[in-house]
């Protein structure tokens, strides 16, 4: 099919997802699988179908892997309008849209049955290091800039899919570190954490990431397959599967999180001054 947010790319058994919303930071509406997600997700279904393609590689156009969810758009998908009276959305509307963007939608590129590797320059920053997390490799710029700060709007550590994951990798206290305060860290640092599998200077990215896919290649087909399945079994038990279906609940339950009148609301701040005035807002509260 036709894409207009990503781009699909085919060299022999190597296959590129390049996502292509240069001019929003490739920031995307994962939560209800919007049109862009969409695309995504139906192009690693491509990959997956190609019996030739080993490997899938996500990268990102432009100044950046991606910047994540589309805040612009946090809240509306589930019927928020801009009323301070207005009715506000169903449980069951709020849990369905959830559920196809986190128990689904991200658990798709989890377990794909390609090996993946997630190129990462620039941001990579809340559902964009997410899906950079759940790559089997994470590639990163050492000048790469990666991190949590959706969590300031007023997660506090919850309401995700991928705490048990970032645990089983840096360990919890790194985790709690990055989760509650949102704070972003370099690509060389992500490395060294544990955070991404390696990091390299910017102007090799490209290089080492296709020299990584073209050693990936020469594994046999049955034997990619088999080890990603025995994987999948691995994780069921370590819980990582079930962490996406933990994720969509408590993730609507943040939907209904209840502000004090002296606390920063970010859909308060967005409906008064606008996304980016209220996006600035939600970070410097914490230049402190």
């Amino acid at each position: 099919m036709d894409y207009k947010y990503i781009i699909y790319e085919k060299e022999g058994e190597i296959a590129r997802i390049i996502m292509n919303k240069p001019e929003k930071l490739n920031s995307y509406t994962f939560i209800s699988v919007g049109e862009d997600f969409a695309e995504m997700l139906d192009a690693f279904k491509q990959a997956e179908n190609d019996d030739e393609i080993k490997v899938v590689i996500l990268k990102g156009a432009g100044r950046c892997f991606s910047a994540g969810q589309n805040l612009a758009r946090v809240g509306f998908v589930y019927g928020f309008g801009t009323g301070k009276d207005e009715r506000r959305p169903s449980q069951r509307i709020r849990l369905k849209m959830d559920r196809d963007g986190i128990a689904e939608g991200f658990r798709a590129i989890f377990l794909c049955r390609k090996l993946t590797i997630a190129q990462v320059h620039g941001y990579a920053l809340e559902a964009g290091l997410m899906i950079a997390m759940l790559c089997d490799f994470t590639i990163v710029a050492d000048d790469a800039m990666v991190g949590f700060p959706g969590q300031r709007i007023g997660f506090a550590g919850g309401g995700e899919h991928t705490f048990g994951h970032l645990a089983m990798a840096v360990g919890v206290k790194r985790a709690l570190d990055l989760y509650i305060t949102g704070r972003q860290i370099s690509g060389k640092e992500a490395a060294q954490i544990g955070l991404a599998s390696r990091s390299v200077p910017p102007d090799e990215l490209e290089e080492e990431v296709s020299k990584l896919a073209k050693q990936l290649c020469l594994l046999p087909r049955d034997g990619i397959a088999i080890g990603k399945a025995t994987r999948h079994l691995f994780y069921d038990r370590l819980g990582f599967n079930d962490a996406f279906t933990y994720g969509y609940i408590t993730h609507t339950l943040f939907t209904n999180l209840r502000h004090e009148a002296d606390e920063f609301n970010f859909f308060r701040e967005r409906r008064e001054k606008g996304a980016r005035e209220a996006f600035h807002e939600k970070d410097d509260r914490f230049s402190v």
